[in-house]
């Protein structure tokens, strides 16, 4: 990453850690332990991956941050609160996450439940704000609402943790692979790129080519994130690793191998920078995102 990348990136970060402070209930507010429990998790240190694809989609299309804020931390919301019931013992056991304990850990099972609710209603609660932002037309708010409704239920994220728990201890086909990856990553990646598109004044065609984009960005994200489980730091990725082997769970190098997963997961980004030809040095954020993917470490 270049020092223009790393400040525009951390930018768009601090915009969205200052809003996300402002959206969600103070942890004095009654009742405390469930503000708490949903603060602790928001602010364990995330990437923000969800908003900032939705500050840049927006700025690809001349869009600008502040009026993207509150869908970017509708996204951010609705990731965090999945992240916590994936964590609970019912799912994927986890005692770490982000080099922390997990929700459920520190709050208990019940309250990490509830943490999860609050964080999905919220963030609903955040979208609805998004009318009052200027020049955002109400019926593409709406819109707006409607896409992320669908991409973080059964028909999109939901639907993927579904197909997923369900492929344990169990060979999956290449077409279920593909479901679960493209539902349970992807569709929360795709919602969040075409929400600041759509909130930024995309035209047909633009809308198309950051579509195409985002879902390569979010096979990639998920195909990278299956071989950290394998070869990442533990101290990196904040988080043990090898959890999925483990657990048996259905990823890119159980079925295709270490290295042909790095393969796929290089083609998945050449493809997602193909879908940017389109666009000029407005798109630059998004085409540093997607080839940041291949070199993360956590």
């Amino acid at each position: 990453m270049t020092w223009d990348w790393k400040k525009k990136l951390n930018r768009k970060i601090r915009l969205a850690d200052e809003a996300l402070d402002k959206y969600l209930p103070a942890e004095s507010t009654m009742p405390p332990t469930v503000h708490k429990a949903m603060r602790y998790s928001v602010f364990a240190g995330g990437k923000r991956l969800r908003p900032i694809l939705v500050m840049a989609a927006a700025e690809a299309v001349g869009g600008r941050d502040e009026d993207v804020l509150p869908a970017a931390c509708a996204l951010e919301m609705i990731h965090t609160y999945s992240l916590i019931h994936d964590d609970l013992p019912a799912m994927d056991n986890d005692d770490f996450r982000r080099g922390r304990p997990t929700n459920h850990k520190v709050f208990g099972e019940a309250m990490a439940i509830l943490a999860g609710d609050g964080l999905l209603t919220a963030a609903f609660e955040v979208l609805a704000q998004q009318s009052s932002a200027a020049g955002i037309a109400p019926g593409l708010v709406l819109k707006v609402i409607g896409e992320v409704a669908v991409a973080a239920g059964t028909l999109g994220m939901i639907g993927g943790q579904v197909a997923d728990m369900e492929a344990m201890n169990r060979q999956v086909s290449i077409e279920l692979l593909n479901y679960i990856h493209t539902h349970k990553t992807g569709a929360l990646c795709r919602a969040a790129v075409r929400s600041g598109a759509i909130l930024g004044g995309a035209n047909p065609g633009q809308l198309e080519a950051l579509t195409g984009y985002a879902e390569n960005l979010g096979l990639a994200f998920q195909i990278t994130d299956d071989i950290l489980d394998i070869e990442g730091d533990p101290a990196k990725i904040g988080k043990d690793v090898g959890s999925d082997q483990r657990n048996q769970k259905a990823t890119f190098p159980a079925i295709y191998g270490l290295e042909e997963s790095k393969a796929m997961a290089e083609q998945t980004v050449s493809k997602a920078l193909q879908a940017l030809e389109c666009f000029g040095p407005e798109a630059d954020l998004l085409r540093d995102i997607v080839r940041y993917i291949l070199d993360r470490d956590s």
